[in-house]
Order: structure tokens, then C-alpha cells, then sequence
């Protein structure tokens, strides 16, 4: 995402994000920040309410995502007008609900996660609740699991225990992404291959794991509670199923579903799944170091 304003206070960021922040390059999403002296309560079709402070609209150029909350008078503090691709977007401040405009976060949770996901249905790519971990063998695994399930316990036994890079503790983002490979003849680069790679997301859990980076996915093990740290191999459906019901998928659009069972049928036929029964000791780290497909 790359982030324009008429000041440095528009391009405020949480500490959270500030580890992924890089230098400008191209982007995906293209958003500028304008402020307005307040928001009126929106008359386009609602398409879906969170229930929290966001509220999502239809509008004739694409979609409109208004947050708001009863400790600011319970009137649109942010408004973001994207298109339907979400390549373009306009964020809108209200001067009416932040006093002190240097204190305003344009980019503030949850409205970076809501856009990452949409954007996310435009590639072959979803967020899973997850720990990423790259072990000391170089392995990268991918443990999902519903809240409880023992994600941030994982990310803790693990780094007690070994050397291991932990791109977060709670969600994760998949996608297949294009890798060159070099041509056994000679230097020349072949054509681009693709590959399933997990990737960090600054939305930590309990533990605190967050850091921006990538590595190619080699398992995927479905956390839950048990005794002896068992592993069973899911079947393809199975598998697409217990992704899918630890995706972030926006669910008010079939295309998007769509489009996210497609790819996670692509992840199934290319990482292989096994629900993992498991009891929190060391013992469940080394089932998994010394695990065999």
C-alpha cells in the first residue's frame, strides 16, 4: 500500500506497521488521505455491518467503509472510498471528531486489515489464523487454528527451544507468487515458476510474533488439544475445509468465496495437510522437527 498526504501527520503509522513500512515502490493499493469537516451518516446500500466499528456500502464508483464509534458521537470519524478492485482508494478524516489531527492514525487496525483481505480476493492468496515457523532446519510450517487452538502457545515452545523465525503468531498470509529457477544448461533464468509462500502479517495473537517477512510453505498442521502428538494426513477436501473455516474471507461477495475456495483447492494440491493432535511440551516440537512425510 502506498499512502499520500498534504502532510507527514497524514502518513501516520501504528508501531505495528512501522517494521513493514519500505521504501516507495510500486503498489497495489494507492490511497490518499484527504480531511473533510465531518462525515454524514452514509445513504448507500449497505452491503455489510460488523457489529463493531465498521460498516461497509456500495456506491457507484466501488465501495465505501465507514468506521465509526459511540466515544466519538457514533458519526463517521474515517471514511475509505475504493474501487472495486481495490487499486485506488480515498480515505477521509472528519476534523470533527479528532481535535488534535496529529493524533489521528489514518491506516489504524482494523482498517489495514480490511484492506489487505479484499485485496487479497483479487490474487491467488487468502489470511489464515495461523503461526508461521521457520524452524532451524530450514523447514517452513504453517499451523493453523481457531482462537485457543494453541497457536501462541507453538510460537512460545518453539522459540524456548530452538533458533526459529516466527513470522507471527496469529495470522498469516498464503499466496502462490511467481520464483525463477536457474536453467540447468547454463546462467540464463528459465520461466517463472510458481510457488505457495506464507508471508508475516503485523496482526499478532498473545505471543507478540509479527515481522515482515516470507518463506516457502512446505506443511500445513491443524492445531488441536489432544495426548500422544498425534498426526493424521487430511484427505483434499478435508483440507480445503479446515483452511477455509480458518480464512478471512469477506463474506458478503460468492465471488470472493468463490475465488478463495478455488485457491485454497490450489494449496491443497500443493502443500500437504495433517491435523495435528498435540500436547504443549517440548515433546510436540520435536514431532514435528523429526516428522517424515
Amino acid at each position: 500500500m502506498r499512502v499520500v498526504g498534504d502532510s507527514r501527520a497524514d502518513l501516520n503509522l501504528d508501531p505495528t506497521l512501522q517494521p513493514f513500512r519500505v521504501e516507495s515502490r510500486g503498489a497495489d493499493i494507492d490511497i490518499r488521505v484527504r480531511w473533510v469537516g465531518s462525515l454524514p451518516q452514509s445513504r448507500e446500500r449497505q452491503l455489510f455491518d460488523s457489529g463493531c466499528v465498521w460498516t461497509l456500502y456500495q456506491n457507484s464508483g466501488g465501495f465505501q467503509f465507514d468506521f465509526s464509534t459511540a466515544t466519538l458521537g457514533g458519526v463517521p470519524y474515517k471514511r475509505l472510498l475504493v474501487d472495486e478492485r481495490f487499486r485506488s482508494a480515498s480515505l477521509l478524516l472528519s476534523r470533527e471528531c479528532f481535535e488534535n489531527r496529529d493524533a489521528a492514525i489514518p491506516l489504524e487496525y482494523p482498517l489495514d486489515e480490511l484492506l489487505i483481505t479484499h485485496r487479497l480476493t483479487q490474487e491467488r492468496a487468502i489470511e489464515l489464523h495461523g503461526v508461521g515457523i521457520v524452524g532451524p532446519d530450514g523447514a517452513s510450517n504453517l499451523f493453523i487454528g481457531h482462537s485457543g487452538a494453541g497457536k501462541s502457545t507453538t510460537a512460545r515452545l518453539w522459540t524456548s527451544l530452538h533458533d526459529v523465525e516466527i513470522l507471527s503468531d496469529d495470522r498469516i498470509i498464503v499466496r502462490e507468487d511467481r520464483v525463477r529457477q536457474d536453467n540447468v544448461r547454463g546462467d540464463k533464468a528459465s520461466d517463472a515458476e510458481t510457488q505457495i509462500f506464507m508471508y508475516g502479517t503485523p496482526w499478532h495473537g498473545e505471543a507478540h510474533f509479527a515481522m515482515p517477512g516470507r518463506a516457502p510453505l512446505k506443511r500445513i498442521f491443524v492445531l488441536e488439544h489432544g495426548h500422544g502428538n498425534v498426526l493424521t494426513r487430511l484427505a483434499r477436501s478435508q483440507m480445503v475445509a479446515e483452511l477455509f473455516a480458518r480464512s478471512f474471507v469477506p463474506f458478503h461477495s460468492h465471488e470472493y468465496v468463490d475465488s478463495a475456495l478455488s485457491f485454497l483447492e490450489r494449496v491443497a494440491d500443493s502443500v500437504p495437510c495433517y491435523r495435528y493432535s498435540f500436547e504443549p511440551d517440548e515433546r510436540a516440537v520435536e514431532r514435528i522437527l523429526n516428522f517424515r512425510d
